[in-house]
């Protein structure tokens, strides 16, 4: 009789514990603690990732793949030039369109990408852009405008078709127009003229697939050959609005509407029909959609909003997306507080709960799961700032009046040390209680913060180097010899971020979002800062630092200003806050990616 070594060349191995790496596919095990066989099997799934900067977005355009894409156009709430860039963790910015436009449609990547037609400002264009990773450059025009089309291919070989005209008469197109690099002509027609339409694939083979026709949720599937268009096999679910990847062969479509089954229905096409797969997590149309089969993104969307982002993977791993999760609420409703620790061992000092006199000189530390109360402060004050751990913490300047104490948290108990060089308030803090860094903070008789940096040794303050900006209301982290700072306001909200190299700032990669009062967590020069104000709103946002550049990250639950923050890149914590009073916490964890693992059974 043949066995499993004979057929696949290894034993069946005996391991105490469950493999952790990819070499695990394709074998089976039996796991001697659990006393039972298993294997590793491949799943295919939906998981949330990154917000998109626009929490507005629908009606955007898209191209790439879902470790770069690129996501254009759409509203907030009315047309918008705005583009993003996604590199498989968040979202940046990139160079803004030269005309506004939603509904319009995308092909191509990252680096090479194309937007054309779309509802502009003020109404259908026929304006065709490039995209060199950079900067936008306009080029010929289309044949005909219209909105609600799909795209397909590249920026040098591009396909687009269907879409509609919605003044009267209303036309419903069935018109395809290729590009070449240069110019559009015309095309094949569609069997079935529709907009809402979703597309895929490439412009010699290309895949139009949903969409409406008047009275109809189309579920029609047509394949593009380079020249004419023939009936592919048909969606499980008529519906518009939807969004596709892949290729011709290997197609997925997902979302769309009516309201119901069909927000939320994956289905995925293998070149003659459609199968229903997982589910995504959130149902919405008019979303921007790139990728494979494999590895597809979906960005933005009605009737959701908040530029909710999620990742399709066919993949032996389950991705867990950065998530904030509740924590244990603080015993004292408050913001404006020192913090220090880590997210299983956190620190809160000081603050001001809005009532008089304003000033809290309680101190509170959290074990991951709930808040005790600890030995006060010897100074009561507001506007705090504060680094180090748990057992080792330090908490220095604050109001109200404006002072330069400084203090040491020993796990028990707050000592008195050496004064800082000048009072400072609304300052932000790095580093550890014997080589900690203070930056920033409010500048007296100026509307303008402070750019004075204070290093402490673990007995005294002595001047760093200056910061480039100077501003209060500002978050930081990292150690002493590498630190960052971001945020914060000098007359205007600022974006602005510089690194510390322990002698002198740098200036680096602004934050997407502008924003002051936000609190900030990392142990080195990688990190999150979160929540803040925006000088219009309390901000919930989320945004991850790498050591070079900014990208969007999973929002908090509960927007809010002045909060307190500490841990790291991967495990985060807020605390507290204004505006109300708050006494909320909040605990960040990073994307986690784990072998899917199934035990094998008789049954």
């Amino acid at each position: 009789m043949t066995d499993y070594k004979n057929i696949f060349g290894k034993p069946v191995k005996f391991l105490a514990t469950d493999p952790d790496n990819a070499e695990a596919e394709g074998q089976i095990w039996y796991n001697s603690t659990d006393g039972a066989f298993k294997d590793v099997v491949v799943g295919e799934a939906w998981s949330s990732a990154s917000n998109t900067n626009i929490i507005t977005s629908y009606g955007r355009g898209g191209a790439g793949t879902q470790t770069a894409a690129l996501v254009f156009g759409g509203s907030d709430p009315g047309p918008v030039t705005t583009t993003e860039e996604y590199n498989g963790s968040g979202w940046v910015f990139g160079g803004n369109m030269g005309t506004a436009r939603l509904y319009g449609a995308g092909a191509g990547t990252q680096t090479a990408g194309l937007a054309f037609a779309g509802n502009g400002a003020p109404g259908l264009t026929t304006n065709t852009e490039e995209y060199d990773g950079t900067s936008w450059s306009e080029q010929n025009n289309m044949g005909t405008a219209r909105y609600q089309l799909a795209g397909a291919g590249t920026q040098t070989a591009a396909l687009a078709f269907g879409g509609v005209n919605p003044q009267p008469p209303v036309t419903y197109y069935n018109i395809t127009e290729e590009y070449d690099g240069s110019s559009w002509t015309a095309g094949g027609t569609l069997a079935t003229p529709r907009y809402g339409i979703a597309g895929a694939g490439t412009q010699t083979a290309g895949l139009g697939f949903g969409g409406y026709t008047p009275g109809s949720m189309q579920s029609a599937t047509e394949e593009y050959d380079g020249s004419a268009w023939t009936a592919g096999g048909s969606l499980a679910t008529g519906k518009y609005q939807l969004a596709g990847a892949g290729l011709q062969t290997s197609g997925l479509a997902f979302g769309g509407a009516p309201p119901g089954d069909g927000l939320t229905t994956t289905e995925k096409y293998d070149g003659s029909s459609w199968t229903i797969t997982s589910s995504m997590g959130t149902g919405r149309a008019t979303m921007a959609g790139v990728g494979t089969q494999a590895a597809a993104l979906a960005a933005g969307g009605v009737p959701v909003g908040g530029g909710l982002t999620e990742e399709f993977t066919k993949s032996i791993n389950v991705i867990t997306g950065a998530a904030w999760a509740s924590g244990g609420n603080m015993n004292l409703a408050r913001g404006q507080v020192a913090s220090a620790g880590i997210q299983t061992a956190a620190l809160a000092a000081g603050g001001s709960d809005g009532s008089p006199p304003f000033n809290n000189n309680e101190s509170e530390e959290y074990n991951g799961s709930s808040w005790t109360e600890g030995n006060n402060l010897t100074t009561a004050r507001r506007d705090i700032a504060g680094t180090g751990t748990q057992t080792a913490g330090l908490a220095f300047g604050g109001q109200s009046p404006a002072t330069a104490k400084t203090e040491e948290y020993d796990g028990t108990s707050w000592s008195e040390q050496n004064d800082m060089p000048a009072t400072g308030f609304q300052m932000a803090g790095a580093g550890t209680q014997t080589a900690g860094l203070g930056f920033g903070g409010y500048k007296p008789g100026s509307p303008n913060g402070n750019n004075v940096t204070y290093e402490y040794d673990g007995t005294s303050w002595t001047a760093g180097g200056t910061m480039n900006t100077g501003r209060r209301d500002l978050a930081g982290f990292g150690i002493q010899t590498a630190a960052v700072a971001c945020g914060g306001q000098d007359g205007s909200i600022l974006n602005a971020t510089e690194e510390y190299d322990g002698s002198s700032w740098t200036a680096v990669n602004n934050l997407n979002t502008a924003r002051s009062i936000l609190a900030a967590a990392g142990a080195d020069q990688t990190g999150i800062a979160f929540g803040g104000y925006t000088g219009a709103a309390q901000s919930a946002q989320t945004e991850q630092y790498n050591g070079s550049s900014w990208v969007t990250s999973a929002s908090m639950v509960t927007a809010r200003q002045q909060l307190g923050g500490t841990g790291t890149l991967t495990a985060g914590l807020a605390f507290g806050g204004s505006s109300p009073a708050s006494n909320a916490t909040e605990e960040f964890t990073g994307e986690t990616s784990a072998l899917n693992i199934r035990t094998i059974t008789t049954s």
